[in-house]
């Protein structure tokens, strides 16, 4: 496993039309598409018609198409920041010398980003391993996410029946308590808590082994895409 992850900065190709110099109807434009774009990719998955993205953004399909030449282009220009925040989470994790308290806020500081901003983590875990611009990412990322584990558990401080794939039930029962967006920080701080108490070695051993990790995602191979 890789001792750091770098931070992310996708190359693709496409140059910053977010600079200074763009003309102010254009960068009004480029806004709205990437508005449109990343409402629609968290509503309706990341195939949605470029053509239907145009339309939602109030642009042609010649506009978005001369900011945004391919679907990649624009999926990472709508996600790049989120991917980039990921990514420090875990870089700074790995720089901790204490393992455990690595490990804890890797937890914390993505579920807190889940409490704030659903769109990209539900992106994320689920049509994101597909996404042909962010693969080499993800992968820097889930690489990232086992490091910390592993480290934990070396460290004597994570209980060693935690699998790294556990780390997507974590995401995803945080998702689920994160509903009303004024209980949303409280109640995900307070799962989280009871969760790390849980994973912490020496809390008292199960009484029965626990099930096989479910094939979820981190740590696990995806399902082959069909077609």
């Amino acid at each position: 496993m890789p001792a750091h992850v770098s931070h992310i900065a996708p190359d693709t190709g496409v140059r910053d039309t977010g600079s200074p110099g763009l003309r102010s109807d254009a960068a009004s434009n480029r806004r709205r598409v990437l508005e449109a774009a990343r409402a629609l990719f968290v509503s309706r998955g990341l195939d949605v018609p470029m053509a239907t993205i145009a339309r939602h953004a109030g642009v042609g399909v010649a506009t978005l198409y001369r900011r945004f030449p391919t679907r990649e282009a624009l999926v990472t220009a709508v996600f790049s920041d989120e991917f980039a925040a990921c990514s420090a989470i875990v870089d700074d994790a790995l720089a901790d010398e204490d393992a455990w308290r690595g490990f804890r806020r890797t937890i914390e500081s993505v579920c807190a980003s889940q409490a704030h901003d659903r769109g990209f983590n539900d992106a994320f875990l689920s049509s994101f391993p597909y996404a042909v611009g962010f693969e080499r990412e993800r992968l820097r990322i889930e690489d990232g996410f086992a490091e910390v584990v592993r480290r934990a558990k070396a460290a004597g401080r994570l209980r060693l029946d935690f699998d790294v794939s556990d780390l997507t039930l974590v995401f995803m029962a945080n998702r689920g308590v994160i509903g009303d967006a004024a209980t949303a920080p409280a109640a995900s701080r307070r799962l989280v808590a009871h969760l790390l108490r849980s994973f912490e070695a020496g809390r008292g051993e199960p009484a029965h082994p626990l099930p096989p990790p479910a094939a979820l995602g981190l740590g696990r191979p995806y399902p082959a895409r069909e077609g």
